[in-house]
């Protein structure tokens, strides 16, 4: 297997992202143990101003029918000048284990920072059960209901900024492929802290796949994300950000 295939070209416009949708990202591996894709995109302008651009976004699965490992790297730099427009990255690790043909357990840890939203890192780690609820192949939905626990440091700009909570993470997710060159897939994750929750996160993340050859496919992503109380009063409660580009996986 080539372990080194990369993206031909990726455009994108963003604002904000801080959820990994986990669903886009799981590939049906028939007799395939390991899959995965990457994609890179780095630009240098120089005009009136320097702008640098990087974004890497990286992932590996394993699935062996009982045991699903899941690995994503996600980087994301824009600066103009010494001013950082975008500037987070996420690391996440999840592991499911087959109980029956409908319920799985998951188990996940994630580390990420978000220098725009004031996060100096943030520190995730939570487990609970998975729901299959439907057995068509052309359409699929799940439910999630995860407990975690949460570590928060603000960036440097806010010293002395430090929670650790404890929250829910129910998510719905459904991938239905119409054709066999379309595929769409959506999660929306609600969580809220457990003592109280007036202080919750909201998010929803849709991904729109056009096959055009072999495992090169056209992507379109819309990522929307709500915090009711966000680090800082300066941090809008609600972003999103928008992508399209071209995705190719091995």
């Amino acid at each position: 297997m080539n372990w080194l295939k990369f993206i031909l070209f990726f455009i994108s416009t963003s604002c904000f992202a801080q959820v990994i949708n986990v669903e886009s990202l799981r590939k049906p591996s028939d007799t395939t143990k390991w899959t995965g894709s990457v994609s890179l995109d780095v630009s240098l302008i120089r005009n009136t101003n320097d702008i640098f651009r990087i974004k890497n976004k990286a992932h590996i699965q394993y699935d062996n029918s009982t045991n699903f490992w899941l690995f994503v790297n996600d980087i994301n730099l824009q600066k103009i000048e010494d001013n950082s427009l975008v500037n987070r990255g996420t690391q996440h690790i999840r592991y499911n284990r087959k109980i029956s043909n409908s319920i799985k357990w998951e188990a996940f840890a994630q580390g990420q920072y978000d220098a725009i939203s004031e996060i100096g890192f943030r520190g995730l780690i939570g487990t609970g059960p998975r729901f299959k609820l439907t057995n068509n192949d052309n359409y699929k939905f799940y439910l999630g209901s995860l407990i975690m626990y949460e570590y928060e440091k603000a960036s440097s700009s806010i010293p002395d900024r430090t929670q650790k909570d404890i929250r829910g993470s129910a998510y719905l997710s459904f991938s239905i492929y119409p054709t066999e060159t379309l595929s769409v897939i959506s999660t929306s994750y609600y969580q809220p802290k457990i003592d109280t929750f007036s202080d919750y996160r909201f998010s929803s993340n849709t991904s729109l796949l056009f096959k055009i050859y072999k495992n090169l496919a056209f992507k379109t992503n819309f990522n929307f994300f709500h915090d009711e109380f966000p680090v800082s009063s300066s941090v809008s409660k609600t972003q999103f950000e928008l992508t399209n580009g071209l995705l190719y996986t091995f």
